[in-house]
């Protein structure tokens, strides 16, 4: 592991796991492994692919489901709710320097009400941050997980 980050900048980390805890007390917990697992495809993060499916498993979620998010949009799996989030997803992770289409803004507003939508958006940043910790400090855990 290059830095313990944890240990390095405690309060940091704590604030990081706090959001993380929040968004899981605040969104429902099926939408919140498939977002999890969903960003953490997208970002490479193979300890947390491996969390969350293995999470998500134990809280009863189908696998075939599970197998789909890497391939969401052309799955029959998912509900439009489901779908939208997941888009949703995709386009903060994603996020380029256009952000996130209007359009989709448009039916995420209309999909969710604003809490839950802001409770969502605290959930795909807060794996983000997580995801991007990870990656870059390659723990040995990850490394295992790769090979």
């Amino acid at each position: 592991m290059r830095m313990n980050f944890a240990a390095a900048a405690p309060e940091a980390y704590r604030l990081m796991i706090e959001l993380n805890s929040y968004a899981a007390e605040n969104v429902d917990h099926t939408l919140l492994e498939l977002v999890k697992l969903r960003a953490s495809v997208l970002n490479g993060c193979a300890f947390c692919v491996d969390m969350h499916t293995t999470d998500a498993v134990k809280a009863g979620e189908n696998p075939q489901r599970l197998f789909a998010v890497s391939v969401w949009r052309e799955s029959r799996f998912f509900s439009e709710t489901e779908r939208v989030a997941l888009e949703l997803t995709d386009a903060v992770t994603r996020l380029g320097e256009h952000g996130v289409p209007e359009e989709l803004w448009e039916r995420a507003a209309g999909t969710f009400g604003e809490k839950e939508l802001a409770d969502l958006l605290a959930l795909v940043i807060s794996i983000n941050g997580l995801n991007r910790l990870a990656v870059t400090l390659d723990s040995a855990t990850e490394r295992k997980l790769r090979s």
